[in-house]
Order: structure tokens, then sequence, then C-alpha cells
């Protein structure tokens, strides 16, 4: 008898083995994509705001350190003849309390990037620097609040407007949301306490609704929105909803006292 010699056929086998491998590649490749995107996450959302935070506290230590040690400023001189806290003020004096540098008679906007008041909210248990300007690496990332440039300068009349971020980098807007009227705004600057009284919240605006920051605030987007008499008022706005920067909420206050140091 002749003896046959077995046929062994391997490439269904071959092509299975390919196949597992190929799977288990993607697997692995599938689990290292995830790890790094997890690693993203948890670096954008706890170390950003971990380090924002601490960066934020620090520098508003130094500037209460810098307004403590400095001396007492010499007060407005009174006109000859007038005594007691009724006394008008010299023409000429310069006027207490904007948080804007002084060269000699002339006032300038603080350099740009520059933290030089501190915002305090009671209610959502805020304390943030204030810098001016609102470029996200210079300021606002590094959990600061900033300052719109061309807005009025806080205490002064017109509309102090500042912005800041709601989720990472210290989010100090994080809970603007809770803001009710009547709530109190701190802002403490070298000269002087502002302090401000919440008026009115919009809960969502589109980013191009620039009219909320005019010096009568008003929302072209919102008309029911709007302020029509000239004052000294304060705009808070952020972006909302969480997590995302599609819209724009937008928080205003008026003066309501102003307390020098």
């Amino acid at each position: 008898m002749r003896e046959r010699i077995p046929v062994v056929v391997q490439g269904r086998r071959t092509r299975r083995s390919r196949a597992a491998r190929a799977l288990w590649t993607a697997a692995e490749l599938a689990v290292t994509l995830g790890a790094v995107l997890l690693l993203l996450v948890v670096h954008q959302l706890w170390w950003t705001n971990r380090q924002a935070q601490h960066a934020a506290r620090d520098q508003v230590g130094r500037l209460e350190r810098q307004w403590d040690a400095r001396p007492p400023a010499p007060g407005p001189a009174p006109v000859p003849g007038d005594d007691g806290p009724g006394a008008r003020t010299a023409p000429g004096a310069a006027p207490s309390g904007p948080p804007a540098h002084r060269t000699g008679n002339r006032t300038t906007a603080p350099p740009e990037d520059l933290a030089y008041a501190v915002l305090r909210i009671p209610r959502i248990g805020l304390t943030a620097p204030v810098a001016q300007g609102v470029a996200k690496a210079a300021v606002l990332n590094r959990g600061y609040v900033g300052h719109y440039p061309h807005s009025a300068q806080p205490g002064r009349a017109g509309n102090a407007a500042l912005a800041g971020h709601r989720n990472t980098h210290g989010e100090p807007f994080r809970r603007l949301d809770r803001l009710r009227p009547g709530d109190t705004v701190l802002i403490d600057t070298a000269e002087a306490r502002y302090t401000y009284a919440v008026r009115r919240t919009l809960p969502r605006t589109t980013p191009g609704d620039g009219t909320v920051l005019a010096a009568v605030p008003y929302s072209s987007v919102h008309p029911a929105y709007h302020f029509t008499a000239p004052g000294a008022y304060l705009t808070l706005t952020t972006c909302t909803p969480e997590y995302t920067s599609t819209y724009r909420l937008v928080v205003w206050a008026v003066l309501r006292s102003t307390q020098s140091r």
C-alpha cells in the first residue's frame, strides 16, 4: 500500500492570525490614545486650574502687601476759608480713587497685562486679581480677570468691563450665573474700594453683542436688556454654556459706594 502524505492547509489559519494581530494592535492603539486623551483632560480641567488658582492667589497677596506698604496719600487741598469735612477741593487738585497710574496731573491706563486690582464677589466666594487686557495667554489663562482696555476704569463714570474664564485656567467666573440682583461686587485698588450692586443678568447672548460693553450698556441682540441713563456701571462677561464658548453670559452692576484706602 502506498503511504499517503498528509496535506496541511494553512491559508485560513494564517488569515485568522493576521486578523487577530491587527485587532490586538488596534486595541493597543485605542488604549494608548484613550490614556493620552485622559491625560489631556486631566491637564486641562484640573492641572491648569491648580496652577492658575495658585498664581492668582499669590498675585492677590503681592498686591495687598504693596498697598499696605505704601505711605498714606495726602488728601486734596482745601480751599482757603473752608473747614471741616464739607470743605471744597481746590481747583486743579488731583481727584482721588481712580485705579490707574498717575503721571503728574495726567491719568494713564495701567500697563498691558499688569495686575492692578482685586475683584471680590462674596456670593460665589471669588477673589481674583484684575489685569489690564483680555489676552488669553497673558491674562485670562493665568487665572486673572481681564479688564477690557477701551472700557472705563473701576469707580469711574461709564462702563468698567471685565472678562474671565468659566472653565479651566482658574475659572474665576465658574459660578457667575449664580449672582442675583442686589449681590455685592467689590473691586479693590491701591487708592480705594469700589462697591457695586448687581442689577441685572443676561443669561445668553452672542459673542458679537458688543453693545453690552457700551458706556451705557445694552444688548443689541436682546433689546429688553438695556440701561438708559449714564452712570458708573460694571459689566462681567464669560462664556456659556459651561465647557463651550458658543454664547456669552453677562452680569451688570452699578456703583454703590467708594471708600478711599
